[in-house]
């Protein structure tokens, strides 16, 4: 359900493209995560004309400032100006699988007309790393990271059942994290794949994205890829294309 707004119809923020669809012949219904207002749907009028005036700018993972024009169901896209295209991303398809599954995450977590700026800081932020170098780390450590802004911030440093110190031997993000071996349940995890995930999550993120491909940056990142569709309760479609199994 929208949210009642009140002033002046038109109005500026910033957001990143999540999605479009084919409206009629020539519009795009676009999604956006937005820094003012959350989850934006709104009409681009003309934009699959060759001479449109939006150009390529509402293209899935751009970033873009934005002037609309607010309606009763969707809002209208009046003024668009690129402020980030990612072009390294978009030339290397590694690196567009991985845009698509932040871009899916996202979209699945961002809530029409309930702000939510620390979500959109690291999407953008998210897009901007991965702009910048291909690591290996850069999905699950997204994934970590949305799933503690979502509240589901895992146990780590001892059993999320019993409280014992361990040594703990498996995960289960229902059960709140990390588990003992007498408490274990859900998929197993080492002592190297537990410690990524505290750095994720503990202020070492800068480190864990210069690590290379390995068991255990694998294990983090099916582990993040299972944690987070347990808690949106759905499959993501794009992890597939990530899929190293």
């Amino acid at each position: 359900m929208r949210s009642v707004r009140t002033g002046s119809p038109l109005y500026r923020d910033q957001g990143v493209v999540l999605r479009t669809i084919k409206l009629g012949e020539a519009d795009r219904i676009v999604t956006f995560v937005t820094q003012g207002r959350g989850k934006v749907r709104a009409v681009a009028k003309g934009v699959r004309k060759t001479k449109s005036r939006f150009g390529g700018r509402l293209e899935p993972m751009t970033h873009v400032s934005l002037l609309l024009y607010e309606g009763r169901e969707l809002d209208v896209v009046t003024q668009a100006e690129t402020l980030d295209h990612f072009r390294a991303v978009r030339e290397d398809l590694d690196r567009v699988a991985k845009a698509t599954s932040l871009l899916e995450a996202v979209d699945q977590v961002a809530q029409e007309g309930e702000a939510n700026v620390r979500l959109y800081q690291m999407l953008v932020g998210a897009l901007r790393a991965l702009a910048a170098g291909d690591s290996p780390m850069m999905v699950a450590a997204f994934f970590w990271k949305l799933l503690s802004l979502e509240g589901a911030h895992p146990v780590l440093d001892v059993c999320a059942a019993c409280g014992s110190d361990g040594p703990l031997e498996a995960f289960d993000l229902g059960e709140g994290g990390a588990l003992c071996r007498d408490c274990r349940r859900g998929i197993p995890i080492s002592s190297d794949a537990l410690n990524v995930i505290r750095a994720i999550l503990g202020g070492g993120l800068a480190a864990v994205l210069t690590l290379p491909a390995g068991p255990a940056t694998h294990e983090v990142e099916h582990l993040a890829a299972h944690s987070l569709e347990q808690h949106l309760e759905r499959r993501l479609r794009s992890l597939h294309v990530l899929d190293r199994s």
